[in-house]
C-alpha cells in the first residue's frame, strides 16, 4: 500500500477519523495477530466473533489504524460498512498505481490453481503480488489490491462469485489489465439455478474490460468462447486445438505430471509441470496466455512452468509413500473436478500396477442436479475401472453404478468408519481422496497416512 494519512483514508473511504491524525504506511488486515506496523486493521462484525473486540490486540501488533461501525477506544474511522470501505480505498490506491497491471482470473474450476502458475511465471519478471489461497471475494480482492505499491509491477486477482453481478463488482475495484476467464462448469449450480447464468456471471470478467484491456478465453466449453462479442479489444484463446493462439501439443502424463510443447505466435518450447493430472493443462495454458500477452517469451514461460510449485493445499496434492500412493484433493468438488480427479487416479493406478481407491464425500452446491451428479460420477468411476469407491457420507455414487460393474462398492457412513475400512488398503495402491470442502476428507487422508505409516513401522519391528 502507499502512504497516506488516516485523515485522506477516511475521505476516501467517506467516514469519520477519530483520534490523532497519522500517516499510515503498511496494508490492511483482517486478523489482529497478522497486523504489521503501520498497518489497518478491518473491524469485521461477524456471525460468531466481532472483530471490534480485537482493536486492541490489532494496535498492540502494530495497527495504527481501525475501521469500525462504531467508535472504538483506539484510533479509527467510523463507516457504516466495513467491506464497502476496504473496496472503495483499494478502488482509489489501484487508480493510484497507474504503472501495476493487474491480471483478473475467474472459471468454474481452476482458479487457484492458474494464479499460483501465472505467479511464479510473473515473479521471474518483477515484484508481484497474488493472494494465498483464495480469496477471491468481496474482502479477498480488496486486501489484494491493498497489498501493491509503487514498486509492485503485477498483480493477480482470482474473483469467484455466489451471485450475478459479484464479478462485476469485484472487477470495478480491480480495474483488470486483463481478464482470463477459464472454463464454464456446472459448480455452484444450486445458488445460480443455470448453467447460463453462471455463464452470463463470469462473462462479467470480459464485459468490464476497457477497449485496451486483453480478455484471455479457453476453448474447453461452449460459453467461454463466445464471450469475445463482449470485447472490442485483443482476445487470446488458449486449448489444445490448432485454432487456439496459446496451445498445448504432443501431451503426454509421466508418472501422472502433463508434459507437452507449448505452442504461441511466437514459438514453442517443452513444459513438463510438476502438478498432477491431464486437467492442469488448461490452467497452464491459460497462464501461459497472460504472460504472453505481457510480452514474456515462450521460453521463459515455458522455464516457469516447468519449476512452479502450488502452495494452495489439498489440491491434487501427491504424497509418495512406501509402497503407496495419496492424492489428497480434498478441497473442493464439483462435477468436472470430480471426473479429472478420477481420471488422474486410474491412470496413476494403471502406471504403479496396483489397485485404486476412490474415497469420495459430497458434491455440494449442485442444487436440484445432486442426485444424478453423483451418479454419473459412480458410473465414471465404474467406466474407469476404479478398484473400489469407498464413499463417505454420500451413498449417491453407488445408485450409478449397474449391476456387474467391476468395481467394489464400499458405504461408509462418516470419516471413522471410514478410516477403520482404509486398513484393507495394500502396498502398491493408489489413494484418491476427494469431496466439497465441508465434508474435511483432507482429515481422513492425513489419517490414512498416519496410518499407514504406522504400519509400515509395526511390520519393520516384527
Amino acid at each position: 500500500m502507499i502512504a497516506m494519512k488516516a485523515s485522506q483514508i477516511a475521505e476516501i473511504v467517506g467516514g469519520e477519523l477519530h483520534g490523532p491524525d497519522i500517516e499510515v504506511t503498511n496494508r490492511a488486515y483482517l486478523s489482529s495477530r497478522e497486523c504489521q506496523p503501520g498497518s489497518i486493521f478491518l473491524a469485521i462484525k461477524g456471525e460468531k466473533v466481532d472483530g471490534h473486540d480485537f482493536v486492541g490486540d490489532a494496535f498492540a501488533h502494530g495497527a495504527v489504524l481501525s475501521l469500525t461501525s462504531h467508535p472504538v477506544d483506539e484510533r479509527c474511522v467510523v463507516v457504516e460498512d466495513v467491506t464497502v470501505a476496504i473496496g472503495k480505498l483499494a478502488t482509489y490506491l489501484r487508480r493510484e498505481l497507474k504503472n501495476l497491471k493487474v491480471i483478473g482470473i475467474t472459471g468454474s474450476q481452476g482458479k487457484t490453481t492458474t494464479k499460483e502458475l501465472l505467479a511464479s511465471i510473473l515473479r521471474e519478471q518483477g515484484e508481484t503480488v497474488s493472494p494465498k489461497g483464495n480469496n477471491n471475494n468481496e474482502l479477498g480482492v480488496p486486501l489484494t489490491i491493498l497489498q501493491c505499491t509503487e514498486q509492485t509491477r503485477f498483480c493477480v486477482v482470482e474473483m469467484g462469485a455466489r451471485h450475478v453481478g459479484d464479478i462485476a463488482s469485484l472487477a470495478a475495484i480491480a480495474g483488470q489489465d486483463i481478464g482470463i476467464v477459464l472454463k464454464v462448469a456446472a459448480a455452484h449450480i444450486g445458488e445460480f439455478g443455470s448453467i447460463e447464468k453462471i455463464a452470463s456471471t463470469k462473462s462479467e470478467m470480459i464485459s468490464s474490460l476497457n477497449e485496451n484491456g486483453i480478455a484471455i478465453l479457453g476453448q474447453y466449453d461452449q460459453w467461454t468462447p463466445a464471450m469475445s462479442s463482449l470485447h472490442k479489444g485483443r482476445v487470446i484463446t488458449f486449448g489444445e486445438t490448432s485454432s487456439a493462439t496459446v496451445r498445448a501439443a504432443d501431451i503426454e502424463l509421466r508418472d501422472g505430471r502433463p508434459h507437452f510443447e507449448l505452442v504461441t505466435p511466437e514459438g514453442r518450447s517443452a513444459v513438463a509441470l510438476r502438478q498432477v493430472g491431464a486437467h492442469q493443462i488448461p490452467n497452464a495454458l491459460a497462464a501461459a496466455a497472460a504472460a504472453h500477452a505481457l510480452g514474456i517469451s515462450t521460453d521463459q514461460i515455458a522455464a516457469a512452468l516447468s519449476t512452479a510449485e502450488m502452495g494452495a493445499k489439498w489440491r491434487m496434492e501427491l504424497h509418495t509413500l512406501e509402497d503407496l500412493v495419496i492424492i489428497n484433493d480434498a478441497y473442493n468438488a464439483s462435477p468436472d473436478a470430480m471426473a479429472a480427479a478420477l481420471q488422474t487416479l486410474a491412470h496413476l493406478s494403471q502406471e504403479r500396477g496396483g489397485q485404486s481407491w476412490a474415497f469420495l464425500g459430497n458434491m455440494r452446491e449442485l442444487g436440484d442436479s445432486t442426485d444424478e451428479a453423483h451418479a454419473e460420477i459412480g458410473r465414471l468411476a465404474a467406466e474407469l475401472r476404479i478398484d473400489h469407491l469407498v464413499t463417505v457420507g454420500a451413498d449417491g455414487y453407488a445408485a450409478g453404478v449397474g449391476a456387474g460393474a467391476d468395481i467394489e462398492i464400499h458405504r461408509c457412513a462418516d470419516r471413522q468408519e471410514a478410516l477403520d475400512f482404509s486398513r484393507h488398503i495394500n502396498r502398491g495402491d493408489v489413494v484418491l481422496f476427494k469431496a466439497s470442502r465441508s465434508d474435511g476428507l483432507e482429515v481422513l487422508a492425513e489419517e490414512i497416512e498416519e496410518q499407514w505409516l504406522e504400519r509400515l513401522k509395526n511390520e519393520e519391528g516384527k
